[in-house]
């Protein structure tokens, strides 16, 4: 595991400085991240299978012109990484910054919960990790073909509009996508990915 921490910290130095969580998100965004980052580490400490060092956290309150994926380092309580993701067509309400949610298939609608980041494959979208749902709210994840995956209409840096959606997968900038790659590639244990609201 040492090791493994070792090429995570070199892998996104190269890119971003780690930082603590309240230099990132805003005081409401710290409430939500910490109250999921708690479910998340009574889940590793109760089940060992999964990375015990990082973890994967997706806000969907935040909007997603704005980063709202981060990778966290357990071990030193800091975001080594973040960056923008997308959220399903089907969750838009037509209602600004205001999203549904759907575990339902065929609603394009992104699911909320934990998620466990799987083996990786060659799909339409290139390389791309398999997702299983942990949840109730997310447990039809397979069944629906939601995958980690990266789109070249997802821009790398934040701005003031909207980004493209997905149909209801977690999909990242090209570059974003190949940092994280090297995590989950390198991680002997698979890694949880949380996306709460």
């Amino acid at each position: 595991m040492k090791i493994f921490h070792l090429i995570l910290l070199l892998s996104v130095s190269i890119f971003n400085v780690p930082k603590s969580v309240d230099e990132v998100l805003s005081a409401p965004e710290i409430e939500r991240f910490t109250n999921h980052m708690s479910e998340v580490k009574n889940l590793l400490h109760s089940n060992h299978v999964y990375n015990s060092k990082i973890a994967f956290f997706v806000d969907m309150k935040i909007k997603s012109g704005k980063n709202r994926f981060f990778v966290y380092d357990l071990v030193n309580n800091k975001i080594l990484d973040e960056g923008l993701v997308a959220h399903g067509s089907g969750s838009e309400t037509g209602i600004l910054g205001e999203l549904k949610f759907s575990n339902e298939p065929n609603s394009n609608c992104t699911s909320l919960g934990r998620y466990v980041v799987g083996k990786a494959y060659t799909g339409m979208f290139g390389r791309s990790y398999k997702l299983t749902g942990l949840d109730e709210t997310n447990c039809n994840a397979m069944k629906r073909a939601v995958v980690l995956h990266s789109y070249s209409a997802v821009p790398e840096e934040e701005q003031d509009y909207y980004i493209s959606n997905s149909h209801g997968c977690p999909m990242v900038n090209e570059n974003f996508f190949k940092r994280l790659q090297k995590i989950i590639d390198s991680s002997k244990s698979p890694i949880i990915l949380n996306v709460y609201y």
